[in-house]
Order: C-alpha cells, then sequence, then structure tokens
C-alpha cells in the first residue's frame, strides 16, 4: 500500500517536542523525508532514531528561529539538495510572558512577535521557491483561540497569532493560482510544555495528545488536500472559513 507522503519532503519546525515532534514522526511514517529544526541539537538526534527506528529517514537541523540569515540559507540548501519543497509545517512557537499590556516588556514583546511571526515570514520567503517548485506544495501554519478571543494578559501571544492568520490568509491568496495550499491549524489546548506553563493548575491527563492531532497534519498536507487559505480547528475536528468584513 502506498504511504500517503511517500517520496514527500517535510520542513517540520518546533521538531524536538509536543506538536512538532509527534508531526514529525508522522510525517515520516507516511512516508516523508523530514527536515527537522529545533534549537537542541541533542533532542534532534533522539528524533531521528525514532524515525529512523519506524523506517523514516530525517535530515536535522539545529537552528534558531531568529537566526534571520539561517533561515535565508536554509532556503537555497533545500532547493539546491531536494530541488523543491512539499510541506512546511511552521510549528514552533512562545508563549512569553501572562501579563497585563503595560507590564509587558520590550524585550518580550520582541521576542513573541520575532519567533511566532517574523520568522514564519522569513520561512515562507525563503522557502517560497521550493513550495512552489512542489507539484502539491503544502504550508501549515499553527494558530490558535487567542487570536480570537484576546483574554486579559495574554496579550503578545494573541497579538502574534492574529498576525500569523493574517500572514497565512495572505500568503494562501497570492498562491491561489499555483499548486501551493496553505492551511492554519488550531490544535486547541494539547498536553504539551507550553499549556502546562500557561495553564500551570490543570490537570494534562484531561487534554488530548499532540499524537491524536499528528494524523490530521498528515492529511492537510497530503497532495490531495484541496482547501487553503482556512482554518482547521482540531477542538471542532473541522474546517471553519475566517469570517470576512461587510
Amino acid at each position: 500500500m502506498t504511504k500517503p507522503l511517500q517520496g514527500r519532503v517535510a520542513l517540520v519546525t518546533g521538531a524536538s517536542r509536543g506538536i512538532g515532534r509527534s508531526a514529525a514522526l508522522a510525517f515520516a511514517e507516511a512516508g516523508a523525508h523530514v527536515i527537522a529544526l529545533a534549537r537542541t541539537a541533542g533532542a534532534l538526534e533522539e528524533l531521528d532514531d525514532e524515525i529512523v527506528a519506524i523506517g523514516g529517514s530525517a535530515t536535522l537541523v539545529p537552528l534558531d528561529l531568529s537566526d534571520a540569515g539561517g533561515l535565508e540559507k536554509l532556503g537555497h540548501a533545500v532547493t539546491e539538495r531536494w530541488g523543491k519543497l512539499d510541506i512546511l509545517l511552521a510549528n514552533a512557537g512562545i508563549l512569553g510572558s501572562l501579563s497585563p499590556l503595560d507590564h509587558v516588556t520590550e524585550k518580550d514583546w520582541a521576542r513573541v512577535l520575532e519567533i511566532n511571526v517574523t520568522a514564519n515570514w522569513r520561512l515562507l520567503k525563503a522557502l517560497d521557491p521550493a513550495l512552489r517548485a512542489s507539484d502539491a506544495g503544502r504550508v501549515l501554519l499553527m494558530t490558535s483561540g487567542a487570536a480570537h478571543k484576546c483574554t486579559a494578559y495574554w496579550g503578545p501571544y494573541s497579538v502574534s497569532k492574529a498576525a500569523v492568520e493574517a500572514l497565512g490568509r495572505t500568503y494562501a491568496a497570492e498562491t491561489a493560482t499555483t499548486p501551493v495550499k496553505l492551511m492554519l491549524v488550531n490544535p486547541g489546548p494539547l498536553r504539551t510544555r507550553m499549556r502546562a506553563e500557561a495553564m500551570p493548575g490543570e490537570d494534562p491527563q484531561t487534554l488530548k495528545t499532540p499524537e491524536e492531532l499528528a494524523p490530521h497534519l498528515v492529511r492537510l498536507a497530503a497532495p490531495d488536500w484541496s482547501e487553503s487559505g482556512k482554518i482547521f480547528d482540531f477542538p471542532q475536528g473541522k474546517v471553519l472559513t475566517p469570517q470576512m468584513p461587510a
């Protein structure tokens, strides 16, 4: 039986843990060669061992997403080595400080926007030629209900995720006449380190796991996925069309 991502090349950011790690394993099991990007080389090596154990293959990229030059070089390297990129899962993100807007420091604000927004723009910019060279380029950007709820004290994170949605929908519009499709993914509350940081009093056993989300990411990354510029809402298990102003 042919695997759904057989022969595809997938780049996953934040691949060392949580959603990124589960997605990298699921992509590899589905037949893709995984380019796994994260800051920690040791965690990437552990991931590589697991991918090899299930019969997959990976290329490890230890890189901080704030390294603009590194991301530009990555784009060139992907094109030179594979001639295309079939899947980009831009998963990496940070929560930042949860505090009133007037208590957020310039440093914290800048770091959240740098990692959650600017890095994703740099990735799209660097990898756009490789994605367009694919017969079915697929981009998955991680969003959050925080982009719409705008809960008190979640300012930097909420703003960053609203910006990610605008970034994604803009790229979807710009690639509308190409084989590239972009989907925003709202994973909802999952059993991850970021969730534990945000909600320290919550019982993690009440939450779904990244492993439960991963098969849906495989489906969104597959060549036969046809929708673009929309949100896959994992808690509801369905695709949502962003509301447009009248």
